[in-house]
C-alpha cells in the first residue's frame, strides 16, 4: 500500500493504472476506520483490479464546528488497518489539496436533501456532494463503494453522479454491525460506557418493528419505535421516518411503495447515531 498526499502524485499514479487498463475501485472515507470500512475495501477488491481509499475529514459537511473538532482522527492507526487489505493506494490529502479555493457550488437534489438528515443538518448534503464529486474527479474510479448505513447519503451520491454524468457505478454495501447489533460507526468510539451499553437498543427495536409489518399501520410502527427507544434514559430519537427507498418521500401505507425503508437518528448523550431498516425491497 502506498500513501499519497497530493493531487499531483495521485494524477501520476492514476494515469499509470489507466495505461495498463486497470479497473479502479474507490472507497471514500473520513478515517477512524472500522470493520464496516474494511468490508467496503474487501468488496472493491473483489470487483476491481486496484482499490483506492481516501481519508479526508471534509469540513464542508459539518454544520457544528464542535462536531468537526470531535471527529476522531488517527492516520497511523488507519494505515495499520488497511495494510493487509486490497487497498493499493491511500489518498490522504490536506484540505488545501481538495479545496485549493472555496467550493461555491450549490447542488439541486429536489426533495432528496430536504428530508430526514437534510432537515436536521441543512447544507450537509451539499457539502457531501462537493467533496465526493471532487474526489471522483481526482481518483477517476470505475466503481465507488458506499455503506448502506448512510442510506440518504447513498441516494444523494447516486443523484449527484447522475447529474454530473460521470460514468461511475455507485455500489451499495450492506450495513456491518457489532456483535450486539449496533451499526458500526466511527462515532461509536466517542460513546460513554453507559451510552454504548444502551445504543444497541436502536437496531434491536428496528428489527423488532419488522414483525409488525404489515399487521400494524405505519403510524403505529413509528410510534412503537420512537416510544421504545425513548424509554431508555440514555437515548433520544431525533427522527424516525418510514420512506420510499428511491424518492425518500414519507409513505403512509405499506401499499404505497414496493421499496420501503425506516431511517432513524438517535442522540446517545452528545453523540448522534444513525441506522436504518429495509421493510420492503423489490430486489429481495
Amino acid at each position: 500500500m502506498e500513501l499519497i498526499k497530493t493531487k499531483q502524485e495521485l494524477n501520476i499514479k492514476i494515469a499509470q493504472l489507466r495505461k495498463k487498463n486497470k479497473t479502479i475501485g474507490f472507497v471514500p472515507t473520513m478515517g477512524a476506520l472500522h470493520q464496516g470500512h474494511l468490508s467496503l475495501v474487501e468488496s472493491a477488491g473483489k470487483h476491481c483490479d486496484v482499490v483506492v481509499v481516501s481519508i479526508f475529514v471534509n469540513p464542508n459537511q459539518f454544520n457544528d464546528p464542535g462536531d468537526l473538532e470531535r471527529y476522531p482522527r488517527d492516520l497511523e492507526k488507519d494505515m495499520g488497518l488497511l495494510e493487509n487489505t486490497a487497498c493499493e493506494l491511500l489518498f490522504a490529502p490536506a484540505v488545501e489539496e481538495v479545496y485549493p479555493e472555496s467550493d461555491e457550488r450549490v447542488f439541486d437534489f429536489g426533495e432528496l436533501d430536504k428530508v430526514m438528515e437534510g432537515e436536521h443538518r441543512p447544507g450537509h448534503f451539499n457539502g457531501v456532494a462537493q467533496v465526493v464529486s471532487r474526489l471522483f474527479e481526482m481518483v477517476k474510479p470505475d466503481k465507488a463503494f458506499f455503506g448502506q448505513k448512510d442510506f440518504q447519503q447513498l441516494a444523494i451520491v447516486r443523484e449527484m453522479e447522475r447529474q454530473l454524468n460521470l460514468g461511475i457505478e455507485i455500489v451499495a454495501c450492506p450495513i456491518v454491525r457489532e456483535s450486539d447489533g449496533l451499526a458500526m460507526s466511527s462515532r461509536n468510539t466517542l460513546l460513554t460506557k453507559k451510552h454504548r451499553k444502551s445504543a444497541p437498543l436502536i437496531a434491536k427495536t428496528l428489527k423488532e418493528s419488522c414483525n409488525f409489518d404489515p399487521f400494524k399501520d405505519i403510524a403505529e410502527v413509528k410510534e412503537y419505535v420512537i416510544r421504545n427507544i425513548n424509554g431508555d434514559e440514555n437515548l433520544e430519537v431525533e427522527y424516525f421516518d418510514i420512506v420510499d427507498g428511491d424518492t425518500l418521500k414519507a409513505v403512509d401505507r405499506w401499499a404505497d411503495s414496493p421499496y420501503i425503508v425506516g431511517c432513524i437518528a438517535v442522540f446517545a448523550g452528545e453523540i448522534r447515531l444513525i441506522d436504518n431498516i429495509i421493510y420492503k425491497n423489490p430486489e429481495a
